[in-house]
């Protein structure tokens, strides 16, 4: 069920049910399964609670259709978890501002794996949409991990999703086609190699309460890694 308080912004976060070989895929190529699956548990749990935290602000959840029950006791009551209108997260994209962006309301769509981020750095999206029609976050690897809109333009989203390679040129050109003005917040990253953990824990070892779960999934991780490569110097 959806519950909207009195406000003009909403942020809506897309995400997967935390299942093994449905979530981080790019990760389990040097990771176990069940162990990027916690791990995706934790960046949602962080996730969620970050964007909670801002003064002001709805959030809610858009997920596949299937996965809407699982997210629901997931959520808990704070948040509300709507099923998406279709496959793939272009879809998911279109539902998030079909759904959600109604006369005078900011929509942001973030992407589940940034606790880390900021969260001035999302409170600076929803203003900047008073005075751009859409707001993009790039993310360092040519996608991004927020897009923001204060209504639903046809064929925005046509053909690929948040945060893939090349999604941000692809994203931008129509935009250019539907002559909307884009504002930008600040470049970030998302995670999704080993590279990307190995950043993200160096960050969160010297500041853990930005995303506590994650950081202490984190501090566990290091310790395993740090155990298999003294074995391996021992064979």
């Amino acid at each position: 069920m959806l519950h909207l308080n009195a406000t003009d912004r909403t942020l809506v976060i897309m995400a997967k049910a935390p299942r093994p070989g449905m979530v981080k895929t790019r990760l389990a190529q040097s990771l176990p399964a069940e162990a990027v699956t916690e791990l995706y548990r934790c960046l949602l749990q962080d996730t969620v609670a970050m964007a909670q935290s801002l003064p002001g602000v709805n959030v809610a959840i858009m997920c596949p259709a299937s996965d809407l029950k699982e997210l629901e006791e997931f959520a808990g009551d704070e948040t509300s978890v709507v099923a998406q209108q279709g496959y793939g997260l272009a879809a998911a994209l279109r539902s998030v501002f079909e759904g959600f962006a109604l006369p005078e309301r900011r929509v942001v769509a973030f992407n589940s794996d940034s606790p880390h981020l900021p969260a001035s750095i999302l409170a600076s999206a929803f203003e900047m949409l008073a005075a751009h029609d859409l707001v993009v976050g790039p993310t360092h690897d040519g996608g991004y991990y927020l897009v923001g809109a204060k209504a639903a333009h046809a064929a925005l989203f046509d053909g690929d999703g948040m945060g893939t390679t090349g999604a941000l040129d692809a994203l931008l050109a129509r935009a250019r086609k539907l002559q909307l003005s884009v504002g930008f917040t600040v470049p970030f990253y998302d995670i999704d190699v080993e590279e990307d953990l190995t950043r993200l824990a160096a960050e969160l070892e010297l500041a853990p309460a930005r995303a506590p779960r994650t950081a202490g999934w984190l501090k566990q991780w290091k310790q395993l890694v740090a155990q298999l490569r003294t074995a391996a110097g021992g064979l």
